[in-house]
This record gives structure tokens, C-alpha cells and sequence, in this order.
């Protein structure tokens, strides 16, 4: 599976901003098809994200299509399919059965099954609900979970989504912790949601570490200058990749062990395995 660390979104009318974003340093671009660009510029967009997928990738190019029940999906892939994008966001998805009908719509053009999906899984009121279904769905074209705040309040009638802290208020915070267990379960990787304030670099970076330790892999970005700061929170420590490399050793030197000591602790096979997935990680960025 590919590591991402971050996805950076860029308006897909602007072939400006999508040629200047190429030189941010995000892991893959996000040309948004949808909330980003008006009614009147979708045929536009469409035209330049096609044009834009066409030239050379520094990184991963993904799309962000329309909802498939908004009468524009179809139009968005036959204008980006061609030019054979990495992967789909695809907003507003009920559950499974979405990205089933999306990866229906890709065979056609992509039978060998390049093209991955990643959902935003929590942006309507049944979406929640239906996390927990996408373990058993066999959908060989998801690449992760993602989840998201804005839409889900709307749909819920919500004045806000914050508690009188300026953290996210109960509920939001429940479909976060469901969207990184639903991604765990089914195999896939967990993308936590943007942090809406591209000025605050400090808090940005402590909620990226945080989310990092907790279990996601990734981030959306809405704003180039937050991409470093992703980047490295979606990164293992220095002191991760030591502890990792440590464990490692130590049930390479008991060979068959179920359990080794390693600094006053017993581990089991599960450590091993989190140590091997941190430097597995690590050395997808070179900092093996």
C-alpha cells in the first residue's frame, strides 16, 4: 500500500494554483471538484484538472469528485478518467455501497484497479452508522477512511461542531474515534481531517503528532504552509524508530519467542508487529 502522509486540496479551476502546488511537498494533491469551485466553473474545472493530470507528478494527483447523487459524478470521470488520476475522493458517501457503484464506474476505464478511492465517510447522517461495514465490503479499490465535520453538521442541523473549549464537541469526536477503528478493521488507512486554521503552525503540528500516536496515517491539508507541519507530525520520532529498531532485535535474538523483556517490559507479537509498521513507515520516507 503507498504511504501518505498528506493530501494537500487545491481548487480544481485554477490551473495556477494546482501547477504551484505541485512544489508544496505534499505526498498527493487533491484537485477538488467539488466544494472549492462554483456551479458555474464546474465544466471549467473539469477541462483544467483534466489538462493539469496530463503533465509530470511530482506526487500523487487525486480528484475529488462531485456526489454521486448530485447529478455531476459521471460528468467529473469522463473528463478525468483519461488522464488516469491515482486515486478518488469520494465526498458525501453513504457507506460501502457508494464506493462500490464508484468502483463500478472506474472498471471501464481502469480494469486492473490502479485507481483507489478514499471516501469521506461521515458527511451524512447514516454515514456513521455504516463504518463499521466497510471491513466485510471487499472493496479492493479502498485506500482509507477519511471523515469530516462541516457536512456532517449541516446535515445535522447543528449551530456548531466545537464545545465551549474550541475542541470538537461529543459527537464529532465519536465519528473521528469510529472513522480510525472502520479504517483499522477493514485494512485500509486512516486520514484524519483538516485542521481549519492554516495560520496556527504550532497547533497544527501538536494535533498532527497526536493524531499520529493515536493511530492515523494522514492528513488533509487546506493550505500549502501546512503541508511541513503534517509531514513531519505523520512521521515516527526519532525515539520511535530507535524503540522500534530495539524491539526488532530483540525477538530476532530469542528466535520462535512469543515474548521478549526489552527494558524492564515484556512484549508480545503484537509489539513486534507495531515496531515493524513504524519502521516500515519510516523507511518509505527514507528515515529507515
Amino acid at each position: 500500500m503507498t504511504h501518505i502522509r498528506s493530501f494537500l486540496f487545491v481548487p480544481g479551476d485554477s490551473e495556477k494554483k494546482m501547477t504551484k502546488a505541485q512544489g508544496s511537498g505534499a505526498d498527493a494533491l487533491i484537485f477538488d471538484l467539488e466544494d472549492s469551485v462554483a456551479p458555474a466553473n464546474k465544466a471549467a474545472a473539469r477541462a483544467a484538472t483534466a489538462n493539469v493530470l496530463q503533465g509530470d507528478r511530482p506526487c500523487q494527483f487525486w480528484v475529488r469528485i462531485n456526489p454521486l447523487d448530485s447529478g455531476l459524478a459521471e460528468a467529473d470521470l469522463d473528463a478525468i478518467l483519461p488522464a488516469r488520476p491515482d486515486g478518488i475522493m469520494l465526498p458525501k458517501a453513504n457507506g460501502p455501497e457508494d464506493v462500490a457503484a464508484l468502483s463500478a464506474m472506474l472498471d471501464a476505464s481502469d480494469p486492473e484497479g490502479r485507481i483507489k478511492i478514499l471516501p469521506v465517510a461521515t458527511e451524512t447522517a447514516i454515514a456513521p452508522f455504516r463504518l463499521g461495514d466497510y471491513a466485510g465490503a471487499g472493496l479492493s479499490r479502498l485506500w482509507g477512511l477519511t471523515w469530516g465535520a462541516e457536512d456532517l453538521s449541516t446535515a445535522l442541523g447543528a449551530s456548531t461542531n466545537r464545545d465551549e473549549s474550541g475542541d470538537w464537541a461529543f459527537t464529532y469526536k465519536m465519528v473521528r474515534s469510529l472513522t480510525l477503528m472502520a479504517a483499522r478493521a477493514a485494512g485500509v488507512e486512516p486520514v484524519e481531517t483538516l485542521y481549519a486554521d492554516f495560520r496556527d503552525d504550532d497547533g497544527l503540528r501538536a494535533s498532527s503528532r497526536a493524531a499520529q500516536a493515536e493511530g492515523f496515517t494522514a492528513r488533509l491539508a487546506i493550505h500549502p504552509a501546512q503541508v511541513p507541519g503534517i509531514n513531519e507530525g505523520f512521521m515516527p520520532s526519532d525515539a520511535e524508530i530507535t524503540h522500534a529498531r530495539n524491539v526488532v532485535a530483540a525477538f530476532a535474538a530469542s528466535p520462535g519467542a512469543g515474548t521478549v523483556g526489552l527494558d524492564g517490559k515484556m512484549l508480545d507479537i503484537p509489539h513486534l508487529r507495531q515496531a515493524e509498521s513504524v519502521l516500515d513507515r519510516a523507511a518509505a520516507f527514507d528515515r529507515g
